[in-house]
């Protein structure tokens, strides 16, 4: 079983918000500069690719079948989220996802906002990850 790692200093990022938008199966159709620059991706290397091409080893597949039943029910999700950049540094993000519907209320996609988590909460939830790991 992999242990995720202790939360060390590539654990702060700077600047505003990080923003995606998805289609229906998770395909990366809009990141923003704030997206890039934290994933060390351009944005050609992002678009159209699914966007677990950030998922990092450490996320409990389970925490993400909780995101995906939500969304996919029109549901907004909100939690915390290791992302592994393109370099294999990681970082920690509060992430929301909402959906996105067009003039006709049909479900289109998904939008993805983040910003940084306070350090208590990120210790929280790797307890709770490491639990969910253990059972996969």
């Amino acid at each position: 079983m992999h242990k995720p790692e202790a939360i060390d200093e590539e654990f702060f990022f700077e600047g505003g918000k990080i923003v995606s938008e998805t289609d229906l199966k998770g395909n990366i159709t809009y990141a923003n500069r704030q997206f890039c620059a934290i994933s060390g991706y351009a944005l050609d290397e992002l678009l159209h690719q699914p966007h677990n091409i950030i998922r990092h080893p450490d996320m409990p597949k389970a925490a993400f079948q909780q995101m995906w039943n939500d969304i996919q029910r029109g549901k907004e999700w909100h939690g915390y989220v290791k992302n592994l950049r393109k370099d294999g540094r990681y970082y920690w993000v509060d992430s929301h996802i909402s959906p996105i519907y067009d003039s006709d209320n049909r479900l289109i996609g998904y939008m993805a906002a983040r910003g940084l988590p306070e350090r208590k909460n990120i210790e929280q939830v790797m307890e709770h990850y490491n639990t969910l790991l253990a059972a996969e």
